[in-house]
């Protein structure tokens, strides 16, 4: 493989995959070691040991995806006007590594509310440069494979994040039914030594790319200059996103049907190992068939599993459906986001990363929020039960569908 370095946007091979792109994988991979052991059990802690109802749980990660969302419109068009990527993405996974060992210390929900708030403010600094810098990094011809590794690394991580949790919540508290605060320090513990790993790869190895024909000084914070298409595709995801509520919802779906927090774990682990696998081939399958078609089919996916956690009622429903769940995520997440450097100017990726990544995390809290009510209710009012969400969920995917297949504008592309 060609190194890529700061003047040679392209050397390598458009059917290879870069140097860069395969360092930025490993960056995700060792960054989501640490997430998945510290974040994704942050639900069962905040619910087990300090005792906040669903609403807050979805309160918190509403306004922790809505402050990551608002950062990725300016730090994209930060990363276009200057024309670089790497030392936002550096600086952005500095910030969440930095913040995780204050969970350890966390006894009230505000506390966690103020550390996902930092965690969160990294991420939307380091998103859309990143992407932008695969994108950047990558050949014509393989944009879905680019993001497809990328992925592959980000839920390998997740994986292995996963599995190492599993093993230290089974050391800890055997098949318990609730998180205890012990086992969640333990968990800080581990999780932030890969996180500091993965902020020696992206200093040490990621070079910065500056890709052909920038043109930073016509960059404008604006969604003019965009193409009607790429508009239609945002305001699709938004619609389908204000049903896709907080994962958090799922685990906790999980633990109404009686499954433990070991339990839950493994099913994390299962679903996680689905994703990773799935993920490169699918992004590879995407540069062939087309983004549109695989879209489509994911977000049918999507629909059909959220109408499965309504109706189910026993513990190895919920495993079959996360195990599903996996196979959505593979398919859709790096496509989607390839199908965004299809459709919008090469010196225009930073703005349109930020405006897209922002589209979904800004309809992410009332997503989350929305689905803790319709679950327990708020004030007086107690809500409609745990299956209200996904219902909630599958019907407005389903209209996404709908709207793709009959309202997003075709290209070439989608036709290969």
């Amino acid at each position: 493989m060609t190194h890529i370095g700061t003047d040679k946007a392209n050397a390598a091979p458009k059917t290879r995959v870069s140097r860069n792109v395969i360092w930025l994988a490993l960056v995700s991979f060792f960054t989501d070691i640490s997430s998945e052991m510290t974040l994704t059990t942050l639900p069962l802690f905040l619910t087990d040991v300090l005792g906040v109802r669903t609403a807050i749980v979805g309160l918190i990660e509403g306004l922790a995806e809505t402050t990551a969302s608002l950062m990725k419109i300016f730090s994209g068009y930060i990363s276009d006007r200057i024309g670089k990527r790497k030392w936002l993405t550096f600086v952005g996974y500095g910030l969440s590594a930095v913040s995780k060992p204050f969970l350890y210390f966390a006894a009230s929900w505000e506390a966690v509310l103020g550390i996902r708030f930092a965690d969160r403010l990294g991420k939307g600094i380091r998103t859309a440069p990143r992407d932008a810098l695969i994108a950047d990094s990558a050949g014509e011809n393989n944009r879905g494979a680019s993001f497809g590794l990328h992925r592959a690394g980000d839920t390998a991580g997740a994986f292995v994040g996963l599995a190492l949790a599993a093993v230290i919540i089974y050391a800890s508290q055997k098949f318990g039914l609730a998180m205890t605060r012990r086992t969640y320090q333990t968990l800080v513990l581990v999780g932030i030594i890969p996180a500091f790993i993965a902020l020696l790869i992206l200093g040490l190895l990621v070079k910065e790319v500056v890709g052909p024909g920038k043109k930073a000084e016509a960059v404008r914070l604006s969604l003019r200059g965009f193409s009607p298409r790429f508009k239609a595709f945002l305001a699709i995801v938004v619609l389908f996103t204000l049903g896709n509520s907080s994962d958090a919802f799922l685990l906790l779906r999980a633990r109404n049907v009686g499954l433990s927090v070991f339990q839950i774990s493994l099913m994390l682990v299962a679903f996680n190992l689905i994703y990773a696998v799935i993920s490169a081939p699918a992004g590879a399958l995407s540069d062939r068939v087309g983004r549109r078609r695989l879209i489509v089919a994911g977000w049918l996916v999507y629909g059909l599993i959220y109408l499965g956690f309504g109706l189910a009622r026993a513990g190895w429903q919920i495993w079959a459906l996360y195990a599903a769940y996996g196979i959505y995520y593979g398919a859709v997440e790096g496509t989607a986001k390839a199908l965004v450097a299809d459709i919008v100017p090469a010196e225009k990726r930073g703005t349109a990363y930020g405006v897209y990544n922002a589209a979904v995390g800004l309809s992410a809290f009332p997503a989350s929020f929305i689905a803790g009510i319709l679950w327990q209710g708020v004030g007086g009012w107690q809500g409609f039960g745990a299956s209200a969400p996904f219902y909630f969920g599958a019907a407005l995917a389903l209209l996404a569908v709908a709207l793709l297949v009959l309202w997003l504008p075709r290209t070439r592309a989608d036709e290969v």
